[in-house]
Formats: C-alpha cells, sequence, structure tokens
C-alpha cells in the first residue's frame, strides 16, 4: 500500500522484484485477499477498490462508510471497519454488493475472521467486538490493552496488537477470555501468524518481535526499516512494509 501515491505495488513473493504498481483510490490503507482478487480501503475516499491479483486490473470500487480502514474476509464476503463511522461494512466478495453494515465500538482500526466470527479491534474504547459472520450479529465485547490496533488468528485464539500499552493480547476465539497479555517494543501496530508463531510490528523502535504462539514467549526481537506498520506472512517469510522508510522488508 502506497498511502501517499494511491496506489497498490505488487511483488514477486521469492525474489521481491517489483511486478506492477495499480492506481486504487485516495490514501489506501490495508488489503485482503479473497483467493482471486485483492480488495483495498481507500481510507480517504469512503470505498473499497478490487483488483484482479494476477495482473491488478481494476474490477470495481464500491461504496462503505467513513475511512475505512481494516479489510478481512470470510470466504464468501469482505469485511471492512470503518474508523469514522464506528461501524463495520459486509460486501459480497463476487460482486461487491453491500450486505449490512454494523455497528461496532469507537474508531474501529483492525479486523480478523476466526472461520465462523469476525472480531474487529475498537481503538478508542481499548476493546474488541466479536460479531457472527452469518449475520453481523453481536456475541460480546472484550477488554484488550490501549488502543488496540490489528488483530490475527491463529487457528484457536486471536491476538491484537495494543499499541499504547506496548504489548498484545491473547483471547481465546470460542469464549474470548483473556489467555494474557504480552509485552513487545514500542508502539506495536500489526501482528500476523506464519502456523506456529505471532510476529508484530513495533513502529516507535523499528523492530518486529517473534512470539510463540502456544504460550507467548518472546522468540527475538528483529530490527526492520523505519516505522513499519504493516506485517504479513506469505507462506515462507514475513514481510514488514516500513512507512517512515518506503521500502518493505523480508525476514
Amino acid at each position: 500500500m502506497n498511502s501517499g501515491g494511491n496506489t497498490v505495488t505488487k511483488l514477486r513473493a521469492s525474489d521481491g522484484a517489483n511486478l506492477g504498481t495499480f492506481v486504487v483510490g485516495t490514501s489506501p490503507w490495508n488489503a485482503a485477499f479473497d483467493g482471486a482478487n485483492i480488495w483495498v480501503s481507500n481510507r480517504l475516499d469512503s470505498t473499497v477498490s478490487e483488483l484482479r491479483a494476477s495482473d491488478g486490473a481494476n474490477l470495481g470500487t464500491f461504496a462503505v462508510d467513513t475511512r475505512p480502514l481494516g479489510v478481512a474476509f470470510d470466504g464468501a464476503n469482505i469485511w471492512v471497519a470503518n474508523e469514522g463511522s464506528n461501524t463495520i461494512t459486509k460486501l459480497r466478495a463476487r460482486d461487491g454488493a453491500k450486505v449490512g453494515t454494523f455497528s461496532v465500538g469507537t474508531n474501529p482500526w483492525g479486523v480478523a475472521f476466526d472461520g465462523v466470527n469476525i472480531w474487529v479491534a475498537n481503538q478508542n474504547n481499548n476493546n474488541v467486538t466479536k460479531l457472527r459472520a452469518r449475520d453481523g450479529t453481536s456475541l460480546g465485547t472484550f477488554t484488550v490493552g490501549g488502543h488496540p490496533d490489528t488483530i490475527a488468528f491463529d487457528g484457536l485464539n486471536i491476538w491484537v496488537a495494543n499499541q499504547t500499552s506496548n504489548n498484545v493480547t491473547k483471547l481465546r476465539a470460542s469464549s474470548g477470555a483473556n489467555l494474557g497479555t504480552f509485552n513487545v517494543g514500542s508502539s506495536p501496530v500489526a501482528v500476523a501468524f506464519d502456523g506456529s508463531d505471532i510476529w508484530v510490528t513495533n513502529s516507535g523502535d523499528n523492530t518486529v518481535t517473534k512470539l510463540r504462539a502456544s504460550d507467548g514467549a518472546n522468540l527475538g526481537t528483529f530490527a526492520v526499516d523505519t516505522r513499519p506498520l504493516g506485517v504479513a506472512f506469505d507462506g515462507a517469510n514475513i514481510w514488514v512494509t516500513n512507512f517512515g522508510g518506503n521500502t518493505v522488508s523480508k525476514l
């Protein structure tokens, strides 16, 4: 995501080769893959762009609520957290039709799917909301740390990066029970699961922390470029977007 250039860049995972840069909406912020296409939230024009993953062709732009940020795919639908409206929008992936808009907490940011339910991080409430993906029914709200930004699912549990607490919270997905809070670096923003471990970007000290998912043990902290924000796993490596350095790091 190139938020200042209103584009997204496609890199080959094997070697980082640049395969193209594609125009989306204003201030693209986050993206999700639905198995064929990429969905990008455009923060400043309240839309989501759909790009064909194979060649970057623009397949459509769809209106959501104000300041969309987090995006997730549930197997059939795209969910978009609207930070300016305190809502989450559900779009049907096959055609972009709006299926529903549901109220969550204040300033929702990150969103994740656990196989059955959608989890939303509410930054200014210091909690997360659990919604039933089938119909958007709220199944509970659970307290986490300060200013929760993003969420990841490890197959059993939900992990939440708490930016102002410098830690991550682990919740049992089935019940929302708090299974622990684990210290990481300064200003953690993003979190990803690699199949066995959790990776957290620390935007305040230009590092990434690796935690063992089973018990939260700290397995190491690794330097990257300036102000790392996003993080993703490609099946073999971790990729980190460095907002302050206009780079990506591959670990």
